[in-house]
């Protein structure tokens, strides 16, 4: 229900997930974040409009414009797939013209995550398990460059997280676990159904 009901609001589409596997074992197929979970997140994770916020593996934007219509934060989503990347500029147009937002909070970029430049204005980092634990590295790394560079609290959310990328995040960064987010009557079923947040402390 909730599904038809947000992407209706926002008027874009985004409930179908894609078909087949990527090529390459490292990048895992698109499924949209469920926007029960998006509401259970955010009634304990603040997102302010002075925020930036990047999604990796964003897919057709939902996660993108849910926080860009409820929040006003500026949105960055990176994919590197160019027929998802051209259905989140679609949606991107369809949801401009009935919302009449802004446009220039709203950002795309078609690349690979690891090749995305960071920029210092990006404090918030959005993982639905995109990619092997390889790819999750560079990306962690090059954010870590970033904050170095540019000093900022920095803060992580991982939803449905693998043990991979707890286990680095941990054990070979100074990001701090913060608090867990349990996706409510799905998360006894399935203890992945779960949002961390890890943060960085300037």
């Amino acid at each position: 229900m909730k599904e038809h009901y947000y992407d209706k609001l926002l008027n874009i589409k985004t409930r179908e997930e894609q078909q087949g596997f990527h090529k390459s074992l490292h990048y895992h197929r698109y499924e949209p974040t469920p926007y029960s979970g998006l509401e259970e997140l955010f009634r304990e994770f603040e997102v302010k409009s002075s925020d930036r916020v990047v999604d990796f593996g964003c897919g057709k934007g939902r996660l993108n414009f849910y926080i860009h219509h409820f929040f006003h934060a500026s949105v960055v989503g990176i994919e590197m797939s160019e027929e998802l990347y051209e259905r989140a500029l679609a949606n991107q147009s369809s949801y401009l013209k009935k919302t009449k937002e802004r446009p220039d909070k709203l950002h795309f970029l078609c690349c690979l995550a690891e090749e995305y430049p960071i920029d210092p204005e990006d404090n918030c980092f959005y993982f639905f398990n995109p990619f092997s634990i390889q790819v999750f590295r560079k990306v962690i790394n090059n954010i870590l460059l970033s904050a170095e560079q540019y000093t900022r609290d920095v803060a992580l959310i991982l939803y449905y997280p693998s043990e991979d990328y707890i286990y680095y995040l941990e054990n070979y960064t100074a990001f701090e676990w913060e608090k867990e987010i349990p996706v409510p009557y799905v998360y006894s079923h399935n203890q992945n159904e779960r949002f961390l947040i890890y943060r960085l402390k300037s």
